[in-house]
């Protein structure tokens, strides 16, 4: 089986760093791709994201176990959907249920105001980093989550006020999932948490959750 770490948005996979230590302490091995390095030499969007993303978890044999945060859970979603028999599991942290259009909008304008040495950080430029958000607007998580029929895990930062409402609301829509908050943490759960997530991902992969 193979453990698929997806990032977030404004992260990238030394955000995951913490996490894939604690789980190897456990004997579970780990990957966690660079999305931004799949959107080299194409057109920075989300469906081009998310058709490399696809062909980087196809190209694993037998099926997977996916762990994505905010966009990386939109992603693991999507995945979920598309691919149904290559997903054992998934676990969806402070992933929205629906794009807040108008917050998307706002933090368009303040990317626009940021440095470039922000994005640089993560491994991203800016001009293409504010394309990928973009084309996120009018996304529909909501649609067809009926048809995940994986076993499902939903987090949430217990301080993440803004995807608290999310949280429910694809624990409720996606049968069988369970649900629960991570202490001490906002939305970035892997970097304000790693070891209690760490537990949480071990515990639901290896079925004690």
């Amino acid at each position: 089986m193979k453990h698929i770490l997806i990032h977030g948005l404004g992260q990238n996979k030394s955000s995951w760093k913490a996490v894939d230590y604690e789980l190897k302490r456990k004997g579970i091995e780990t990957t966690a791709p660079n999305l931004y390095s799949m959107l080299d030499h194409a057109e920075p969007d989300y469906i081009t994201l998310f058709n490399k993303f696809s062909d980087y978890c196809n190209a694993f044999e037998g099926k997977l176990n996916l762990c994505g945060l905010s966009l990386g859970g939109i992603l693991a979603i999507d995945y979920a959907k598309k691919f149904p028999d290559k997903v054992n599991a998934i676990i969806l942290i402070g992933t929205p249920y629906k794009i807040p259009k108008f917050l998307f909008h706002l933090q368009s304008v303040v990317f626009h105001f940021m440095p470039k040495a922000a994005f640089e950080k993560i491994g991203c430029p800016k001009k293409k980093f504010i394309t990928l958000v973009k084309s996120m607007a009018h996304l529909d998580i909501a649609e067809n989550l009926e048809k995940i029929h994986c076993r499902s895990l939903i987090l949430c930062g217990v301080k993440d006020n803004q995807n608290m409402e999310s949280a429910k609301r694809l624990h409720k829509t996606i049968k069988g999932s369970s649900f629960s908050t991570v202490s001490n943490s906002s939305h970035e759960v892997n970097v304000d948490n790693p070891k209690e997530l760490s537990n949480l991902i071990y515990d639901f992969w290896t079925g004690d959750l």
